[in-house]
């Protein structure tokens, strides 16, 4: 059964808005667990709730803590060599593809021959 789309506004009502809360912070946490697992990463999140005075923090104040120290210690150069916009992404992307198409013509060409 397909959901329907969501139209993305603000909820007026109350109670209606803090259900839709805490259902989304409930898949948020699950998708991050998940990622956390099957990419073998330490993963965390700081959320801002509108309903409480202080953050939530997942998994617990001492993981967050600790990745975060972990997140300090790496210098900046260390922080930036893996990051890429979406343009280098992209020619990286368009290049790969390039030359899989050249291989893949050139063994046409050469079981052609053959």
């Amino acid at each position: 059964m397909t959901r329907k789309k969501v139209k993305l506004a603000y909820i007026t009502n109350d109670s209606t808005r803090k259900a839709t809360y805490k259902k989304r912070i409930k898949g948020l946490k699950n998708k991050i667990r998940e990622l956390s697992t099957l990419c073998g990463i330490d993963t965390c999140a700081i959320m801002y709730n509108p309903y409480k005075s202080q953050p939530e923090v997942w998994p617990s104040p001492v993981v967050v803590q600790q990745i975060l120290s972990k997140l300090k210690t790496i210098s900046e150069m260390e922080k930036s060599k893996n990051m890429m916009n979406q343009k280098t992404f992209l020619s990286q992307k368009i290049t790969k593809v390039a030359e899989q198409l050249k291989k893949h013509c050139k063994e046409n060409w050469e079981n052609e021959i053959t």
